[in-house]
């Protein structure tokens, strides 16, 4: 299979990293990576961050150089938009009219930011992109006071409103659900968050939708009227699964891949967070995951299938997200868990909340407190034995927690 060709249908973290891992592992046949933005790959992390606080630019965010590209016979497409496959004849189409040949075929493609479906929704700005980012930074544009609205109260949302408000504007938070973060973490750990954000002069208002935009104004289901110069949106994405999904291939909020990450069409794989895939740590049931480590690692794990080497898809899935001087860092899934036993000092901001269902731990979210993240992810890899009454021990030490549990 080294000398087959591939062709990788998006150029974000997922897509650059199945090309680099290709030709880490000795892959000699043509790569051909496809993206619809004329920006070489870069990392989207740090545009809610440094990029927006203008503390680096798009060469600071670029995942390789140029050079890279030639030098590893990497044919890099950028500003192309793919618009159609056709399996059959094991080609990619592109706007242009140009097709490109594949033996094996990676779906990379991403999500997109989910549009708010109100009056006035055409005021409103996303930040998912370079391109986002600067709408944003060509608002602010070195101003200070104005009056900002969020909408939505996730990872995406509580970042962008920590640096606004460092860029010292006035910042309000609108959150549907009772509490902001509500399934990405604890209760705990989210009340220390609002808490956080508060203490920095952030109105956080939960419980209460977007009803309309108007121009200068921000109108909440419960009546309430926000003023707004800038309003930006995040609430949740949109796989980009409509070009597989033509393709005949099974999509169902992403594209369905199995634990190899393979599609009904053992040629076609997808990854990052375009997939849905079966995994065993939700046993078995199908999920899809929008991180930074899901995405670079089933990149590699694809890179070793279409090489020969095919092993399920097993990676523990860890988060991280920086707000002011909070580093909050997830080892596991905790999504669904019934139990929690907080280790550390929340009145200081270093505590770690333990996410159990049943006996079974789920997930471990550090509130900075790495040390107890970068365990964590060593206990849950290796098979954790842990109890909640174990992590409930006066004196109970992550470092120790093997000897404990024995």
């Amino acid at each position: 299979m080294r000398g087959e060709s591939v062709v990788v249908v998006g150029a974000g973290q997922a897509g650059c990293q199945v090309a680099v891992s290709l030709r880490e592992q000795g892959h000699r046949g043509p790569i051909t990576l496809v993206g619809d933005e004329q920006a070489a790959p870069y990392q989207r992390p740090p545009l809610t961050k440094a990029y927006l606080a203008g503390e680096t630019d798009l060469a600071g965010l670029v995942l390789r150089q140029d050079s890279y590209y030639t030098d590893h016979g990497i044919q890099l497409v950028t500003g192309e938009r793919v618009v159609g496959v056709d399996r059959s004849a094991r080609v990619v189409v592109l706007g242009c009219a140009r097709t490109i040949s594949y033996d094996h075929l990676v779906f990379a493609t991403g999500a997109r930011p989910r549009p708010l479906s109100v009056p006035g929704a055409e005021h409103v700005l996303s930040l998912r992109s370079v391109a986002d980012a600067d709408a944003i930074r060509q608002k602010l544009d070195g101003r200070t006071g104005l009056d900002v609205v969020v909408i939505g109260g996730g990872f995406i949302g509580l970042e962008f409103a920590a640096v606004v408000r460092k860029m010292r504007h006035e910042v309000t938070v609108v959150e549907t659900q009772p509490r902001v973060m509500q399934r990405a973490v604890s209760e705990a750990t989210a009340q220390h968050l609002t808490a956080r954000h508060r203490s920095e002069g952030v109105q956080v208002l939960t419980g209460a939708g977007v009803a309309a935009v108007r121009e200068g104004f921000v109108e909440l289901t419960d009546g309430t009227v926000l003023v707004a110069d800038l309003v930006v949106a995040g609430i949740g994405v949109i796989p980009n699964a409509e070009i597989a999904q033509r393709a005949g291939l099974a999509c169902d909020d992403g594209i369905v891949v199995d634990t190899h990450l393979r599609t009904v069409d053992q040629r076609v794989h997808a990854i990052g967070d375009c997939a849905r895939f079966a995994s065993p740590l939700t046993g078995g049931v199908l999920t899809r995951l929008e991180s930074v480590q899901n995405a670079t690692d089933q990149a590699t794990c694809v890179a070793a299938a279409i090489l020969g080497s095919a092993e399920p898809y097993t990676a523990l899935p860890w988060f991280w997200s920086d707000q002011y001087d909070v580093k909050l860092q997830i080892a596991g899934l905790t999504d669904g868990h019934d139990r929690t036993v907080t280790v550390g000092d929340p009145a200081e901001g270093k505590f770690s909340v333990f996410c159990f269902r049943g006996d079974r731990l789920l997930g471990v979210e550090a509130y900075n407190r790495p040390i107890d993240f970068l365990m964590a992810r060593r206990v849950l890899e290796a098979g954790s034995s842990l109890t909640p009454e174990i992590v409930a021990r006066p004196g109970f030490d992550l470092r120790t927690s093997q000897q404990q549990a024995a």
